[in-house]
């Protein structure tokens, strides 16, 4: 009687009502968990510092990057798009505000919820989307990618509209979503170099799009928009193809150094490598850091691919399609990283590199989805309509079976497999729940970083102020760009770990004064510990700082009076 007068309040509900009421749902949920105390929410480091002077540049002086942030890999770097999506942002506050970027970044973080809802719920239906945005809208990972500034914290948004127009065009038989699709690849590439593992994955449904079209008028059309797709995302290394031609093919000169060198010398094996990435691919958006979680990542693991290989020879049409398309797609994810970031076999606390292969998230988002509405649907009609097609007699419910007796199996696997998917979804959501990024970051976030540029202001003084980082492979930007925001005027170094920043209109006798950055990070790279040791490697000659303190947990500046020769 409860679930008729349940079925029958609803039913009262107009339908428009009732299909905004999950997206609307998981769009506060998702802004719950991302919007509050951004501005001290997410890190604040060398990267942070360089993008936003980036911006800076480019919305108050009109300096367009042709180049976007460095990778990790010597002087190459991600593509310049990164900038110009954000550049409205930062406009507002004429790039003097770290906030108004890093709330675009949490909006973008948000949509990526709902483009998964959409994408899982077009394949699985309601309760594939409800789940897939639930576990995206929760999941730690999702919500740390949504609140700091940083090139890969685009590319959950821009995969799962990649990944969403592949499947529409695939679905509705129209090209023009491949556009769409072309698109997001472009944003994903351009986000993060590693973001061209995902151009095989959503090229490999377009190729089967067109094997499978009967009509040679059909396949020309899609061919001619596949072209099209390419051009669009060749069309976003404008700036890099600018850049190439103006500095004598910089950036490729750089690729070739880095790969004579011999790269990063893997420490385990390729199969060893490749397990431990996949791993840490399928477990990240669910559990966050692999080794925070070994088992509730181990379990995820097996739950996906479980997930992939059961769907894949129970599911029909369209969905078995794409559980195998997206399985497929994570395996090969896992394989081009192998090769391409051997340095993800490594864990390494501090640095957040999962964020690289963020592109995955919205996969392994879609198969949790579609196999929780797999479970809710219940196995038992399914097998019971395989079984009067499989002579044999091979599945659980005989196509002879006592109606009676096949009625009550049918309802009680439905029982079954509905307490399996509110029991998985309910779990997703208590992990997710308990293990949410803290309310301010560690290291303070920027305005941790402002109030120690302010206090480097008042023990240097008016004149120069040089910056110096140690290592040396370590920008100096965190604390660069709040000086500039408080009017001092970068000069650039030789290298990243080193610049000079002036006061305009003072006199050129005030004494210039040296700031020592020491990360504690890199401790065994630096051969001393920070907060003096480290700090006299680099100044022997000039005694006692002014002042030394802890900007932030193992990330000391010291101020001295004058600078070495």
């Amino acid at each position: 009687m409860i679930d008729t007068a349940w079925s029958g309040v609803v039913a009262q509900v107009p339908p428009r009502v009732r299909a905004l009421v999950v997206p609307v749902g998981l769009v506060l949920l998702a802004a719950a968990l991302r919007l509050p105390n951004l501005a001290a929410r997410g890190t604040w480091d060398g990267d942070q510092g360089h993008d936003m002077l980036m911006l800076r540049d480019l919305v108050r002086d009109g300096v367009v990057p042709l180049l976007g942030p460095p990778t990790s890999i010597g002087d190459v770097h991600h593509g310049a798009l990164y900038y110009y999506l954000l550049a409205p942002a930062a406009a507002l506050t004429g790039g003097d505000s770290p906030f108004a970027v890093v709330l675009l970044i949490a909006l973008f973080g948000v949509a990526a919820v709902v483009v998964t809802w959409w994408l899982a719920g077009s394949v699985g239906g309601p309760v594939a989307g409800l789940v897939a945005g639930l576990a995206m809208a929760v999941s730690p990972a999702a919500v740390d990618e949504s609140t700091f500034i940083w090139n890969p914290n685009l590319i959950a948004l821009s995969s799962a509209v990649a990944l969403a127009g592949a499947w529409q065009a695939w679905r509705l038989r129209r090209p023009r979503w491949w556009l769409l699709a072309a698109a997001g690849v472009a944003v994903t590439m351009q986000s993060h170099v590693l973001g061209v593992t995902l151009l095989p994955v959503v090229g490999a449904l377009l190729v089967a799009d067109v094997r499978r079209r009967t009509s040679a008028a059909e396949r020309r059309t899609l061919v001619r928009v596949g072209l099209a797709g390419i051009l669009l995302i060749a069309a976003t290394f404008m700036p890099l193809v600018i850049h190439e031609l103006t500095t004598g093919f910089a950036e490729v000169q750089a690729a070739l150094a880095y790969l004579r060198g011999g790269g990063q010398p893997p420490s385990q094996g390729p199969l060893a490598r490749f397990l431990f990435i996949e791993a840490r691919v399928v477990s990240w958006p669910l559990v966050g850091l692999i080794v925070d979680g070994v088992a509730a990542a181990m379990l995820s693991l097996v739950g996906v691919f479980a997930i992939v290989v059961w769907r894949s020879l129970t599911a029909r049409g369209d969905e078995r399609a794409v559980v195998r398309w997206l399985g497929i797609g994570l395996v090969w994810t896992a394989l081009a990283l192998t090769f391409a970031s051997p340095s993800l076999a490594t864990v390494v606390r501090g640095l957040p590199n999962d964020h690289y292969h963020a592109f995955a998230d919205p996969m392994v988002f879609v198969l949790v989805g579609l196999g929780a509405s797999a479970l809710w649907r219940g196995p038992a009609g399914r097998w019971a309509v395989a079984a009067d097609a499989d002579p044999a007699g091979r599945w659980a419910v005989a196509a002879d079976a006592d109606p009676a007796a096949r009625v009550t199996g049918r309802a009680a696997s439905v029982v079954l497999g509905r307490v399996l998917a509110i029991t998985g979804a309910l779990a997703i959501v208590a992990w997710g729940a308990t293990r949410q990024p803290p309310a301010a970051h560690p290291d303070g976030g920027f305005p941790g970083a402002a109030a120690a540029a302010d206090r480097i202001e008042g023990a240097a003084g008016p004149g120069p102020i040089r910056l110096l980082s140690i290592p040396d492979f370590k920008s100096i930007e965190s604390y660069a760009y709040p000086l500039v925001r408080g009017g001092r005027i970068l000069e650039r170094g030789a290298a990243i770990s080193e610049a000079t920043l002036v006061q305009p209109g003072t006199g050129t006798g005030e004494p210039e004064s040296l700031v020592v950055i020491c990360d504690s990070l890199f401790e065994v790279v630096i051969g001393e510990p920070c907060g003096g040791p480290a700090e006299v490697q680099v100044a022997p000659e000039l005694g006692e700082p002014l002042d030394r303190f802890e900007a932030a947990p193992g990330r000391w500046i010291s101020v001295y009076r004058g600078s070495p020769p």
